[in-house]
């Protein structure tokens, strides 16, 4: 996927107003329109029209143009992107300011940062009555594997996109309490109720659902509500075996380690990974780790060994 500098296609400044954005836009349609390029050049300019209007389609809302400048201004156009992870953390989103264009001309670049999230595909609600329910907004927020085993309460704070008077782009931040539910999974989504956009006249506020991310924990991955996660070994209890005493996200466990494991080998301690109905598996994933011989005795343990244990792990390669 290739990254698309719509502030380039536009021909603006990353800091302009509004007004200044659509003004380019007209001007740029205008100037790649089908209807006013024919002949040898009219595919070029017909794959301009459409960059034109998918960074349009971006910039003149306050909430997608927020999160596009989430990912800064260091990329190139044309440049080999992948988001970074989370990359929309804390951003609250209403699901409107899509215009009239059609999603499905856009690149995979756009679809991949703003179609397939929830927060950027609803619509409105309740239309112009007198009366109408408020929008409902999405967010995302990142919680640690702690709190998904045991659940708890934790304050957040969002960042609402919104234009001052100017007509510039600000963020306007709040801060919310939410009551984290035990076993709550990456994906899933909290329901904050009435915490969305007020409603018209007397109708009811909108609701806020929290779509949860899983903070990223060295040694550790997540499938789903099972946890796989790294357990260093020494050599020798890998090679004799026994009970050892591990540390995992639901509390201390007193594990059988076989005897002969080898490095990849996992061992699944049923129902110890994220609660719920079934709870998941926790799977160690066993990791020999080589003591350095930092001494000349312990220099001298390692050569005796070689000496008394004639092994060869590379044997099956043919040497």
């Amino acid at each position: 996927m290739e990254y698309k500098d719509y502030y380039k296609i536009l021909e603006v400044d990353r800091s302009a107003s509004q007004d200044e954005i659509k003004r380019a836009y007209r001007k740029l349609v205008r100037k790649y329109h089908p209807d006013v390029n024919k002949g040898p050049g009219a595919a070029e300019a017909e794959a301009r029209f459409k960059d034109v209007g998918e960074a349009y389609e971006v910039l003149q809302d306050p909430e997608k143009r927020a999160a596009y400048d989430q990912l800064g201004p260091n990329w190139q156009d044309g440049q080999a992107f992948r988001p970074p992870p989370d990359w929309d953390d804390g951003f609250e989103f209403s699901g409107g300011g899509f215009t009239q264009a059609d999603p499905e001309q856009f690149s995979s670049f756009f679809e991949e940062l703003f179609s397939r999230r929830a927060g950027f595909g609803g619509g409105m609600h309740g239309g112009r009555q007198v009366h109408a329910p408020g929008q409902d907004h999405h967010a995302k927020i990142v919680i640690d594997l702690d709190e998904a085993y045991h659940g708890g309460s934790r304050d957040f704070t969002l960042r609402k996109p919104e234009l001052d008077q100017s007509g510039h782009l600000v963020l306007r931040e709040r801060s919310i309490r939410v009551a984290i539910p035990k076993g709550v999974t990456e994906g899933q989504h909290i329901r904050l109720t009435g915490q969305g956009a007020p409603g018209m006249g007397q109708g009811k506020a909108g609701d806020l659902y929290l779509e949860v991310a899983l903070e990223e924990r060295p040694g550790m991955r997540i499938e789903g509500r099972d946890v796989f996660m790294d357990l260093p070994v020494t050599p020798w209890e890998a090679a004799l075996g026994g009970r050892i005493e591990i540390k995992t996200p639901g509390g201390k466990v007193n594990l059988t380690l076989p005897k002969h494991a080898q490095t990849g080998k996992k061992l699944r301690l049923k129902g110890r990974g994220i609660p719920g109905k079934p709870a998941g598996d926790l799977f160690a994933v066993i990791k020999i780790v080589i003591p350095p011989a930092e001494t000349a005795k312990a220099k001298a343990l390692y050569e005796e060994l070689a000496r008394e244990v004639r092994y060869n792990p590379r044997a099956q390669q043919g040497e």
